[in-house]
């Protein structure tokens, strides 16, 4: 089964709800900080290596996200029932939470 289709803009809305650095995400995922910055600098679907997106979205999933295909609403991601998620508190939102 092809791996689905999951876009940059999905793969920032899924950390940010599971209240990940790029970091976090790199050490979920077993990928390096530059890999994780490259691919979020783009837009569009996740590019580079297919083994590459699918562990990027295997570690995002496995930490609660799930991806909402294309249906007719767009595409997006929420997070899996029962899984709350961490917040920023909105004067402390910058920069430096994004590593």
């Amino acid at each position: 089964m092809p791996t689905q289709r999951v876009t940059t803009q999905q793969l920032k809305a899924a950390r940010a709800l599971l209240g990940w650095s790029q970091t976090e995400l790199a050490s979920a995922s077993g990928l390096s900080i530059p890999t994780i910055k490259r691919i979020e600098s783009k837009t569009g679907e996740l590019g580079g290596r297919a083994g590459t997106a699918a562990r990027i979205v295997a570690a995002l999933e496995t930490a609660g996200a799930q991806f909402i295909p294309e249906n007719g609403g767009g595409v997006g991601v929420r997070l899996r029932a029962g899984r709350e998620p961490e917040t920023i508190a909105l004067e402390n939102l910058n920069a430096s939470n994004d590593e």
